[in-house]
């Protein structure tokens, strides 16, 4: 056996049976062992490393499993890293297999693109243990192949995230010896674990304090997402009347047309769920680390440790009580103590329910909840509302929407009411313009029974479109809505009346789709919105829909910029 044959072997033995590659030197002597499999592995080719990292970090994003990217040293440690960072700083399950590019021997002589870290070399170790939970450096074929086991172990184990396996380049076609000094055994025996289980007594203060709360709230993050628990938490919700808001991570997780739902927190959010955090006397946080962009930069006036009951539940003990002191921190998994609470006696005392309910209701009537206004706009362009109000219509139960980052992923964050849970797969680490186009290609990957839309700026669609083509040569159908200002939305709305450095020549996203081989479609007119999507789906393979938007359309139409002083907003 060599060194490439050992790792497939282990890839598939963890289940792991997808990866997502552009090759390049060491993955591609990889790349025979992974051919002799494909009837047990696909190989997705993308047409970029950028690309490829994202479809990777979906796939972990979407099933919980670790998704795989293999890409050569330099590239997967520099365009690559795009997607492990939103992994690092998502907690996607994630694999990253590489290599040194060290050319035989050549390494100590500074060989162009070599990684090793010797004088005239980039360093590939040293930066993906920056932007890793776990990076091992395999100088054998044996470490490469345990290597392999533990990345596998440690991007799984919570709190998920990025791990990779960088290889000497000269051991990668090496065969593995018979009688290694360290045995190598089977990948299962590394991967067993028994799941943490919450501690009784923290569970009933838990349950007492929910049922003693005049207005209680619940925060839903990332451990709601990944641990697929929306439904459960929206039918304790809506059983005690507890408002239920989200972090960016926990967008979607519920139905937000539910009575109980007052939408996204934080800056770029609903007014109605900051409003209801801060008029809240206990506040239960699910998988959410309260990040600072949460709390509008830890807005004085929405979270009051000593006036408000915070109660913080995460699977690491580390994030808990990290950004803001809390009153009791629970280690657990969110979906045993949903279970848990769906099966107690949390209700409060009669008629209370539905007294927590108009106040819910009154919240979300004084700050618009789900509101899309009508906007003026430019003769042959539309609003960023008219997007979201058409994709509100649009979106089923069989749908997943990806968004991307600035002006769009803001009106989609702050005022498009999702109804189906789970459906919202969105960039939260970093947050980088690009990652919709791969993301929606990658989901539809990973999810070939969805129907896939994906909402991009046009700076951020010119960065990967190269996915469009991987789309159309895999045959997959995916839709992808452009919405073209010409320019760079949020950072032009943030310079107010300079201009400077974010404006863009108004292309022609439909013909630049034909031409990587999907189709395009042109919406000037609001009313064009809807056909659009419904026709875009029909037309099947990869179709751009080229949004032609108001430049003058702005972010700040929808954020929450009000003082939270504001006596109204606590009637």
């Amino acid at each position: 056996m060599k060194t490439n044959e050992g790792v497939i072997k282990t890839f598939i033995e963890a289940g792991i049976t997808r990866g997502f590659t552009l090759p390049g030197l060491g993955i591609t002597w990889s790349l025979p062992a992974f051919f002799d499999k494909k009837d047990e592995f696909e190989l997705v080719l993308a047409r970029s490393e950028q690309s490829a990292s994202v479809m990777a970090q979906v796939a972990g994003k979407l099933t919980g499993k670790p998704g795989l990217l293999m890409a050569q040293g330099p590239f997967a440690t520099s365009t690559g890293a795009f997607g492990i960072l939103e992994a690092y700083f998502s907690s996607s399950p994630m694999v990253i297999m590489t290599d040194t590019s060290c050319y035989d021997g050549f390494a100590q002589h500074g060989v162009y693109q070599t990684m090793t870290g010797d004088y005239g070399a980039g360093d590939a170790f040293a930066v993906l243990k920056s932007m890793t939970k776990y990076a091992t450096y395999a100088t054998t074929p044996a470490e490469a192949i345990y290597g392999t086991q533990l990345a596998i172990k440690h991007a799984m184990t919570p709190r998920q995230g990025p791990a990779a396996m960088l290889m000497r380049t000269n051991i990668i076609k090496q065969e593995v010896p018979d009688d290694c000094r360290a045995t190598l055994y089977p990948t299962e025996g590394y991967l067993r674990h028994t799941p943490m289980k919450p501690d009784r007594a923290a569970l009933e203060q838990i349950a007492e304090a929910l049922r003693k709360a005049k207005t209680p709230v619940i925060i839903a993050g990332n451990g709601i997402y990944m641990s697929k628990s929306g439904e459960k938490l929206q039918q304790l919700a809506e059983r005690d009347g507890i408002a239920v808001t989200s972090s960016y991570h926990g967008k979607g997780t519920i139905d937000e047309t539910s009575p109980v739902a007052v939408g996204m927190m934080g800056n770029w959010a609903s007014a109605a769920a900051n409003r209801m955090v801060q008029s809240a006397d206990t506040i239960l946080v699910l998988g959410c680390s309260l990040g600072p962009e949460y709390t509008r930069f830890r807005d004085a006036k929405m979270m009051r440790p000593g006036e408000q009951t915070i109660i913080q539940v995460d699977i690491d003990p580390l994030n808990a009580g990290w950004v803001l002191p809390v009153d009791q921190a629970v280690t657990a998994d969110v979906s045993d103590v949903l279970d848990y609470l769906l099966g107690a006696e949390t209700s409060p005392a009669s008629g209370q329910v539905e007294t927590r309910i108009r106040h819910i209701a009154s919240l979300k009537s004084e700050n618009d909840y789900g509101v899309l206004p009508e906007f003026g706009t430019r003769p042959g362009t539309v609003h960023y509302a008219d997007i979201m109000r058409a994709m509100g219509e649009f979106l089923g139960p069989d749908d997943l929407l990806t968004l991307d980052a600035g002006t769009n992923r803001i009106w989609a964050t702050s005022r498009l009411p999702l109804r189906t849970p789970h459906q919202l797969i969105a960039p939260g680490g970093i947050g980088g313009m690009g990652w919709s186009t791969p993301a929606a290609t990658g989901a539809k990957v990973t999810c070939p029974e969805k129907r896939v839309t994906g909402v991009i700026g046009d700076g951020g669609f010119v960065m990967t479109m190269d996915a469009v083509a991987t789309a159309a040569e895999h045959n997959l159908d995916v839709v992808y809505v452009v919405a073209n200002n010409a320019g760079l939305g949020m950072v032009r709305d943030n310079l107010g009346n300079q201009a400077i450095g974010v404006d863009f020549n108004d292309h022609d996203f439909t013909k630049v789709a034909e031409g990587l081989g999907g189709a395009g479609l042109r919406v000037t007119e609001k009313d064009q919105m809807g056909d659009a999507l419904r026709e875009a789906h029909k037309i099947g393979g990869p179709v751009v829909i080229d949004v032609k938007v108001d430049p003058a359309a702005s972010h700040r139409d929808c954020s929450d910029y009000a003082d939270l002083d504001d006596p109204s907003a606590l009637k």
